[in-house]
């Protein structure tokens, strides 16, 4: 068994005994030279293994540890009874509560044979300061003590005492002792073990494991010691039998508790003026007897916390709690005040004034009494008796009526406890000279320093009033002040001034016998932003430009003179652009703007204090119109006209281009043709082929011309050109390929539009003879410098049918085709023409 095993060890030993091995069970135990030691003393310990252990290694290693260490030094030996002992010495122990565990190494990992709990701490100290007090209400002796610094153990207290006589150097009767309950150093020894009027003795006495401690004996007398309950405090009520209080002072009275009112006590009285931050002040001792008291000295019309606390006189006792505090409010005194007064005056009729008489106190001294109201009075002349009051008022002000002729009335101060001083009011004509130079200064945000120049003779002071300037009602929420030295060039006001808001000023003048008229001025403390910002409008707009217009805002009173606008548009992108202008500008010009885009505009008007923004506007620029778009094509389609023209011209008029825009044709006259002859008869008729030889290019183009000798008939063609306005048909043949072939096949003319009209034959059906040629004065590039007919020499004649001979034809002078023969040119000697049955002969 361990002693002083606790219940958390225990239960901890417990589960690890659960843990272990049934063969380990009861193989070993421990043993401490103390289980309770002084802390930081020295602690012995054994640890031995019974020898019934026969399955544990003879050589097996027992291993100590205190807590969660390994504790090294334990000494291992055999017994000679066959037991294994470790005895280990730890030199300090420094923990108030710690397990030490004996443990055997088991394979790999360490088992618990045994554990034992060690405990250090103090032995009591000495309890002091023990002291006690007789409660008449629960009829006890209570005591209390300080017990001296924590031991670490299980400390017991107890209050011991015992009846005696005298100094209590004898005991006669043992009182029971008094336990107190865990965790308190106070005790209670009930009234039927105590005996009233006789000396008694008590002690602490502190007991634990290691050691006890004894306090000094006191002794005392239970009714020595008694401590009264405090008394309840009371207002005295006002009745006819006493007299009010005076000024400044206070009227209470209070009740003692019932178990202490047959014995003799004095009391103390303290008071606080509210609300509290003052000091108590102590006023003592009060008789008890009387149970009353008249408290003087204190300052009027204030209210005051009192407490009180009493003890027993003239025998020896402890003072009470101080009593539950009563708040009282010490007696009123008359107002003892200055009354400045001013007026503002306004004649209803010829008999009758309205008066508006305004009023300020002035503390004479510091404790002037507290005002309850103000009255206003006047006596008619001739009339005795009470004279009901114009005004009875809290107010600061008043207005009533007077006849015209009354230039004075009175006004006094009153409370509970009487009126002030009269204050005459005399309504003085507006005779005197006026005040110099009026000026202002804002000091702050809520100050207006007031400056003028004083006027000659000194006035005796000024009435300055000050309140919110127009477009507020004149005279509404005014404030006023009084300086009575009439030699100052200014004053500072102070009250309800605000930021932002217009003031109007006015100073007046007092001389003794008269008042000078009143001059006026308007200033701020603070002047604020623009109240708002113009709004834009869109004067005109184009496809990259808007212009923007707005109307300039009136100045305003109390807003700070506007310095620039900055104007902001940003576009569909999020672009944003902003330009700054002159506070005189009232129009834009919005620059470098999209076609066909949307834009949000704004305008931001700033001053020296701040600035506010305008609405958005919203804008969409011009797209390019269809007239537009049409004069732009149009420039554009005539200036590259004129740019294809010039390089057209440009191209034609060199020479190497010349001849390369149409059809190189040969001039037959000045070909290898000229000497070419035929070796085909004339009479040998050849036949063109009968379809048109792809292979082949046209060679010429012929036209055959036959005298019409009445109408045209169904074959005539149409085709004028190269005709040279001939009055004969003509029909187009095209000699290509072999003229040797056997078909013939006539070519329209909308064959081949390159070939050139160099030549014309002519022939009639009813007219015999060869058939006649006609030549063209051409100017076809094809024929080059040619002349307009061949020169004899150049062409070699066709042989003449034996039939016919030729008959040359008459050219008509207006034409410009020179007639000839037809076997003027050598290619004509192999051409069989067709469709023409009277030009055989050909």
């Amino acid at each position: 068994m361990v002693v002083g095993l606790g219940t958390w060890s225990l239960a901890r030993a417990a589960l690890i005994i659960l843990l272990l091995p049934r063969s380990l069970e009861e193989c070993g135990r421990i043993s401490v030279s103390a289980p309770i030691v002084h802390l930081g003393d020295a602690i012995t310990a054994s640890c031995i293994i019974n020898r019934t252990c026969s399955h544990l290694d003879p050589e097996s290693q027992i291993v100590w540890k205190l807590g969660t260490e390994l504790q090294p030094g334990g000494r291992q030996q055999r017994l000679p009874d066959g037991t294994q002992e470790s005895t280990i010495t730890l030199p300090h122990l420094n923990d108030s509560r710690a397990l030490l565990s004996c443990c055997l190494r088991w394979g790999n990992s360490l088992q618990i044979l045994d554990q034992a709990e060690l405990q250090a701490g103090y032995p009591p100290a000495t309890p002091h300061n023990l002291s006690c007090l007789m409660n008449l209400t629960i009829e006890s002796l209570i005591c209390q003590w300080e017990p001296g610094p924590d031991t670490h153990l299980s400390t017991n207290f107890t209050l011991k005492s015992f009846k005696s006589r005298g100094n209590c150097q004898d005991q006669e009767e043992a009182i029971p002792d008094c336990v107190p309950e865990d965790g308190q150093s106070r005790c209670s020894i009930p009234r039927k073990h105590l005996r009233l009027y006789q000396s008694m003795g008590l002690w602490v006495q502190a007991e634990n494991v290691l050691g006890t401690s004894v306090s000094p004996q006191l002794c005392l007398d239970p009714m020595d010691v008694v401590k009264l309950e405090p008394p309840t405090l009371w207002a005295l009520d006002p009745s006819p039998e006493v007299a009010p209080p005076q000024p400044g002072c206070l009227q209470l009275h209070w009740e003692s508790w019932k178990s202490t009112q047959y014995i003799d006590q004095k009391c103390e009285l303290r008071h606080q003026p509210q609300p509290g931050g003052a000091n108590w002040t102590l006023v003592g001792p009060l008789p008890s007897k009387t149970l009353q008291h008249e408290l003087c000295g204190l300052l009027p019309s204030t209210a005051y916390s009192l407490q009180m606390r009493c003890t027993r006189w003239p025998l020896p006792g402890h003072w009470s709690d101080w009593s539950p505090s009563l708040e009282l409010t010490s007696a009123q005194q008359a107002p003892n005040v200055r009354l400045d007064t001013w007026w503002r005056q306004r004649q209803l009729d010829r008999r009758t004034v309205d008066m508006q008489l305004f009023w300020k106190p002035m503390p004479v001294e510091e404790d002037s009494g507290q005002i309850q109201g103000y009255l206003v009075s006047w006596r008619p002349s001739g009339q005795a008796g009470a004279v009901p009051p114009l005004c009875n008022t809290t107010e600061l002000n008043c207005t009533f009526h007077l006849p015209s002729e009354v230039r004075e009335v009175v006004l006094v101060a009153y409370n509970t406890a009487g009126t002030s001083r009269p204050t005459p009011v005399v309504f003085l004509e507006s005779t005197g000279p006026p005040l110099g130079r009026l000026h202002t200064m804002a000091r702050d945000p809520h100050s207006l320093w007031v400056g003028w120049e004083p006027p000659s003779p000194r006035p005796r002071g000024y009435v300055i009033e000050w309140g919110p300037g127009p477009p507020s009602p004149s005279g509404s929420h005014m404030t006023w002040k009084m300086e009575h030295n009439g030699s100052i060039a200014g004053t500072l006001l102070q009250e309800n001034i605000r930021p932002f808001q217009l003031y109007e000023i006015t100073v007046t003048t007092l001389y003794q016998d008269t008042v000078g008229p009143s001059q006026r001025i308007y200033a701020y403390s603070q002047e604020t932003a623009p109240s708002y910002t113009p709004e834009l409008h869109l004067k005109h707009i184009g496809k990259t430009w808007a212009q923007l217009e707005w109307v300039p805002p009136t100045p305003e009173l109390g807003r700070s003179p506007l310095t620039h606008y900055t104007i902001f548009w940003t576009n569909a992108q999020g672009q944003s652009f902003s330009t700054i202008l002159n506070a005189s500008s009232h129009e834009f010009v919005l620059p470098g703007l999209e076609p066909a885009s949307l834009y949000h505009v704004h305008l931001m008007a700033a001053s020296q204090v701040g600035a506010t923004n305008s609405t958005s506007l919203t804008l969409m620029t011009l797209a390019p119109g269809e007239f537009e778009l049409h004069i732009f094509l149009g420039l554009f389609g005539l200036l590259l006209s004129l740019i294809c023209l010039c390089v057209a011209t440009r191209f034609c008029c060199r020479p190497s281009r010349k001849n390369s825009l149409w059809p190189s044709v040969p001039d037959p006259a000045h070909s290898s043709l000229g000497s070419w002859v035929p070796s085909i008869p004339a009479e040998e008729i050849f036949q063109l082929p009968s379809l048109w030889d792809t292979s082949m290019p046209p060679i010429t183009k012929i036209t055959v011309l036959e005298e019409e000798e009445k109408k045209p008939g169904p074959w005539e063609s149409h085709e004028s050109s190269g005709t040279c306005g001939l009055p004969a048909l003509v029909q187009a043949y095209v000699l290509q390929g072999d003229p040797r072939a056997s078909t013939i096949q006539p070519q329209t003319q909308s064959g081949n539009t390159d070939q050139v009209l160099y030549g014309q034959v002519m022939g009639s059906p009813s007219r015999s003879g060869p058939a006649d040629y006609i030549r063209c004065d051409s100017t076809q590039p094809l024929l080059g410098d040619l002349t307009p007919s061949p020169k004899s020499y150049e062409n070699l004649w066709f042989q003449t049918s034996p039939q016919r001979t030729p008959e040359p034809l008459v050219p008509n002078q207006e034409d410009d085709c020179v007639f000839g023969p037809l076997l003027d040119f050598p290619l004509l000697q192999g051409l069989q023409v067709h469709g023409v049955e009277g030009l055989g002969g050909f």
